[in-house]
């Protein structure tokens, strides 16, 4: 794994889950309704609520929250869309360059955050 993707400070992360998480579950993690912050990628949740200042409301990247952001993520795209719940998963209109972003995306989360449970539905 390349070293680009390595944060600068390391992160102790816990065990990944695999605890199922509905999209209606998911949807409510947005900094809003409730304290958690998660992103879906391909399916995998992760727990960004410790990074406020770019995932809490208001902030640069909060469009992505609360849904699996799989086609946002692999376009570099906030676009609503992009973002919207009805088509933010869907990853399969995205060309092999935009899946290679996406998978680099995953591997970003992956090193910092933890993983807390599988989209579901």
């Amino acid at each position: 794994m390349s070293g680009k993707f390595m944060p600068k400070t390391p992160v102790q992360l816990d065990p990944p889950k695999d605890d199922p998480i509905s999209k209606e579950e998911l949807k409510k993690c947005d900094g809003v309704q409730s304290d958690k912050i998660f992103i879906g990628i391909k399916g995998t949740v992760f727990d960004v609520s410790l990074n406020q200042n770019a995932y809490g409301v208001g902030k640069g990247y909060h469009a992505l929250v609360g849904r699996d952001a799989s086609r946002a993520l692999g376009k570099s795209s906030l676009k609503p869309v992009d973002t919207d719940y009805a088509v933010s998963a869907d990853y399969s209109v995205l060309n092999e360059k935009e899946l290679k972003v996406l998978d680099d995306w995953f591997t970003f989360f992956s090193n910092r955050y933890n993983v807390v449970g599988k989209v579901v539905d």
